[in-house]
This record gives structure tokens, sequence and C-alpha cells, in this order.
């Protein structure tokens, strides 16, 4: 894949998992980069297709940690009006909160002072760096944040349970989408038993239509085995980053 959007590798360590945002063992981190890319090419496609370029309202069904949306908040905060995040692990929701906190004053100078006792207790280089961009992403965010507050939520549902997101998110209200999907290694679908044949992705994609904007725009990131397909989406994009694919698709 060519990057049209980043086309050069930045330095990204002030958004490293694990130093200011808060890492979930078993659940590796997003690429920053790729993150970015492909936000981007989602919006360039609400514009193109829907001539809007208001600032959207994004969704993770399967969040995790909620890394890549806080990451993704961060730097392109000024097209984002709302983050929201779910994910089938408790645990996972309780991390995905804390880093979602991130995206306010309140929760950053919260995370200062938990860093600044580290490196009071142990005196580490890698808490002192950690400060360092934490005072980083608090600049960033008072700058985002000076006329307005990113509306942020996590909460547990899976994501093939259409009734429990629309009980947590408005109906019609999700601009874009950005998931990257459970691929079996570090993570799974949660089904119940049935002897009927289950397609994961196609009923994620069902359970989602409720919920998207008349202008929105979902990217599926997942491995080549797993086929991203459903006759209420038309596709606007394929892209393949070395085993990923992410597939862009709009409801109709």
């Amino acid at each position: 894949m060519q990057y049209k959007y980043v086309p050069e590798q930045s330095d990204y360590s002030d958004f490293t998992s694990g130093r200011v945002f808060y890492s979930l063992p078993g659940h590796p981190a997003f690429p920053v980069r790729l993150a970015s890319e492909i936000f981007q090419r989602c919006l360039a496609s609400r514009e193109r297709i829907y001539q809007t370029s208001t600032p959207c309202s994004l969704y993770d069904p399967c969040c995790g940690a909620a890394y890549h949306l806080s990451v993704l908040a961060c730097l392109h905060g000024e097209h984002i009006r709302e983050v929201t995040g779910s994910d089938v692990d408790e645990k996972a929701v309780a991390v995905a909160n804390r880093n979602l906190g991130l995206l306010g004053m309140d929760g950053l100078d919260r995370r200062i002072a938990e860093i600044s006792t580290l490196l009071e207790q142990y005196h580490k280089d890698s808490h002192k760096e950690a400060l360092a961009s934490a005072h980083v992403l608090k600049n960033r965010i008072s700058a985002l944040t000076r006329d307005r507050q990113f509306a942020t939520s996590a909460f547990q549902a899976n994501a093939i349970d259409g009734r429990a997101i629309l009980e947590n998110i408005k109906a019609k209200s999700v601009d874009v989408v950005f998931t990257d999907v459970p691929y079996g290694q570090h993570s799974h679908w949660q089904v119940s038993d049935s002897d009927q044949p289950f397609n994961p992705l196609w009923s994620m994609l069902n359970a989602l239509l409720a919920i998207l904007s008349p202008s929105s725009i979902v990217a599926i990131v997942s491995d080549k085995r797993q086929k991203v397909s459903h006759d209420r989406y038309q596709r606007v994009e394929q892209l393949q980053i070395g085993k990923r694919r992410a597939v862009l698709l709009k409801p109709i």
C-alpha cells in the first residue's frame, strides 16, 4: 500500500502505548501511522461521496483499550466531535475509559500526577520520558479543547449485538466506524453456541446499520482470511498492508 496522506514516517514516540496512554496485556497497539492514514481516507471518502467535512462521530465496536481511538483524537481532533468505543471484554472497557479520559484536561492531569509519582519513586529514564510526553499531549489537548470538549464514552457490548449497541449509541448518529477486528491470535470473536454457519463480520456490519448516519463510512481492518461483505454496504476502497487488509464501506 502507498501512503497517501501520511507519506513520511514521523516520530510518534509521544503516543507509544504504555508511555502515557494505558496499555492492555494481550492487545497489541495498532500502528499510529496506519491508523492516521486509514482515518484520513475515511474523511476524504465522506467529503467525496457526501460533500461533507463536518466533524465526525467516531466509533469502534471492537475497541480493546481504545488506544487508536485516543491517538486519532489527538492527531485529528479538529475533525472529531465524539469518540465512542465498545468491547465484549469488561477489563478492556475499563482501560478504554481511562484512555479516553486522557482526551480531557482532568484525565491528563491525573496521569501526569501518576507518572510524576513513579518518577519520584524509581527515578527511571522511561518515567522521565513519559512525563515529557504527557506534557506534549497536554499542550495538544489543551489547544484542541479550547473551544469545545470531546464527548467520549466506552461501554461493554458484543460487536454483533445490535440491540446492545443501540442501547448505548443514538440511532443514525455515527459518521465513521474504524475497527480492527479479532484475528484469532490475541483476540477472538465471542459467539453463542449454534449449529448454524456464522460470519462474524457480516453480523457486525448488520449490527451497525441502525447507528450509522446518512453520511457514514465504515473502515474494517482484518486479516486476509476474513471476508468483509454485506448486501447493505458498498465497497469504497480496499488496502493491503502486509498481513492486514483494510476495507472502506458505505451503507446503501
